[in-house]
């Protein structure tokens, strides 16, 4: 009971995980077609709190609880090769994310948030560096999720 429990937690904090992650590209796909620089800024702004308030907090808790169900269950991290290339799968998300996907998006909205130094080929240079390194953000997880459904590999 208690293993079923750390999981249902672990898949929770998934859904959470990869429900703001996929929808971030979403809101963005729809300022981008506004061509609104302020509509573009406030989706940025946006985009910045929920990955403080769900990606951040949901990557955590899943991991804790992925951790913590996959002892209560006896699983090895290492030695458990769906276990192991998740890990290493959500490491490559975050590290893509920290290192380039946040800074992106705080240039984006500095530079959205200003009419005097906003520019079009600015922001689509900006725009196609952060379409990139989301979706190697986003479908790593994804990945790591089919891992862990089909466990094998």
């Amino acid at each position: 009971m208690i293993y079923s429990i750390w999981k249902l937690l672990h898949v929770l904090a998934v859904i959470i995980f990869l429900g703001n992650i996929t929808i971030g590209a979403f809101w963005k796909m729809q300022a981008d077609k506004s061509t609104d620089r302020l509509k573009i800024a406030e989706t940025f702004k946006n985009l910045i709190k929920a990955d403080r308030i769900f990606t951040m907090p949901s990557v955590t808790i899943l991991f804790i609880f992925g951790v913590g169900a996959a002892m209560q269950g006896n699983l090895s991290l290492v030695e458990t090769p769906w276990i192991l290339w998740s890990i290493v799968l959500l490491i490559i998300s975050a590290f893509v994310f920290m290192a380039k996907v946040v800074p992106l998006q705080k240039q984006i909205l500095e530079l959205a948030n200003s009419e005097e130094k906003f520019s079009w080929d600015v922001y689509l240079s900006l725009s196609r560096k952060w379409n990139i390194w989301g979706t190697i953000a986003t479908v790593a997880p994804y990945i790591a999720v089919v891992l862990m459904v089909i466990k094998y590999i």
